[in-house]
């Protein structure tokens, strides 16, 4: 009898995955079968641990699609090579897994934050959100890590037995506590205010405050509005152009560009790891709940990293989104969101049937607008404005 030459290829499933992470990740790492569970019970994925398949959930939502055309700094038809909120969202969670795997956090956890992070973003960056937190005033208020909680608890339509992604309680926490130093606080939703972020929640922090710095230095040398000249004051960009030329500076300016803000990004990782791994061991930490418990966040950079760190966020503060170019977007993109919301909220008839429907379900006028507006894509917003305010434009 002919031997069988067939092999069998053993599967990787949930229980391998999760056994796995059990080996691997650090004590006071946020297991995925720890959990605290969904809102709305669901059958386990035989292969995806929950964290995967938050992560998976998110990446298809319609929302999430949306971020190609939102604004990061500059207005999407200014340019195709800028920043939008997609790829500043896939660079955030590029260098947050970095970081996670080197610390021994959960990757799946921190890839699903990161990703999840600015899903609640109106368009206009944070023009938008300065435009919708004034005009809710008295209605709510406006804050988008709040509306990113909304949409996947509710806005996002994909199942049918509940409202939105009925993602996990730590994934929908870390949504709620995300902060860096260019939000606005606001009021916090009932996840769980008490407590401190997990640590995989403060490395998606640290890692979107990164990529925000160093890509929007980027865009603001692609751009011209900032210049080699005025960053020569900052002894962070001095010393990056010393470790650059001392291995041969490139004759192509836009390599070297390249190479810099490439050594800038890999310091300050560099910085974030050693810092951080010197606090977990000062802790020391065993459990998730003692994460939880810290008064202080564990995850940031040196003190020394963060004295350099200083001049650049001020230069950007100043000089690159204070300049008049980016300024004229913002007061435009003000001026657009203001005037659509109050025709809105004045002549709601005038909205789409399923957005209009649920102010005839109980919903309150301003924040079904309000809604409507935030998923917005500026150019969506911007064609939504021509075609109610220019009478030559057919709508």
């Amino acid at each position: 009898m002919a031997l069988s030459t067939e092999l069998t290829i053993p599967l990787a499933s949930r229980e391998h995955l999760e056994e796995r992470e059990a080996r691997w990740l650090a004590p006071y790492a946020m297991k995925s079968r720890d959990t605290k569970g969904r809102q709305h019970p669901e059958p386990e994925d035989p292969f995806r641990t929950v964290y995967r398949r938050d992560r998976d959930r998110i990446i298809h939502t319609t929302a999430f699609r949306r971020l190609e055309y939102k604004t990061q700094v500059f207005v999407n038809h200014e340019g195709d090579h800028y920043r939008t909120r997609l790829t500043h969202t896939l660079e955030v969670a590029q260098i947050a897994v970095s970081i996670a795997r080197v610390l021994r956090l959960n990757e799946d956890l921190v890839e699903a934050v990161a990703l999840a992070h600015d899903i609640g973003h109106p368009p206009f960056g944070h023009a938008g959100e300065d435009a919708l937190r004034e005009l809710m005033e008295g209605h709510g208020g406006f804050d988008h890590n709040l509306q990113g909680l909304r949409i996947v608890e509710r806005l996002e339509e994909r199942y049918p037995g509940f409202p939105g992604l009925n993602l996990t309680w730590e994934v929908r926490d870390s949504i709620n506590k995300h902060r860096t130093p260019y939000d606005q606080p606001g009021p916090q939703a009932a996840v769980d205010s008490r407590h401190s972020p997990l640590l995989e929640s403060q490395v998606a922090d640290l890692a979107d405050e990164i990529a925000y710095d160093h890509h929007d230095l980027d865009d603001g040398l692609t751009s011209g509005i900032l210049k080699d000249e005025d960053l020569m004051a900052l002894e962070l960009w001095r010393q990056a152009r010393d470790a650059v030329e001392s291995l041969g500076a490139s004759a192509n300016p836009e390599i070297r560009k390249y190479q810099l803000i490439r050594h800038l990004i890999n310091r300050q990782v560099n910085d974030l790891l050693t810092a951080s791994a010197q606090r977990l061991a000062r802790a020391p930490l065993s459990t998730v709940e003692e994460v939880r418990a810290c008064p202080e966040r564990l995850i940031g950079f040196s003190e020394g990293m963060k004295r350099l760190r200083a001049p650049l966020k001020t230069l950007l503060w100043n000089q690159f989104y204070h300049h008049y170019r980016v300024a004229r977007m913002a007061d435009k993109a003000k001026r657009c969101l203001t005037e659509l919301f109050h025709h809105y909220v004045l002549r709601p008839e005038q909205l789409p049937n399923t957005t209009r429907s649920r102010i005839g379900h109980g919903e309150e006028p301003f924040r079904v607008v309000c809604d409507y507006l935030a998923g917005m894509t500026d150019r969506y917003c911007l064609e939504e404005y021509k075609k109610l305010f220019d009478p030559f434009e057919r709508v």
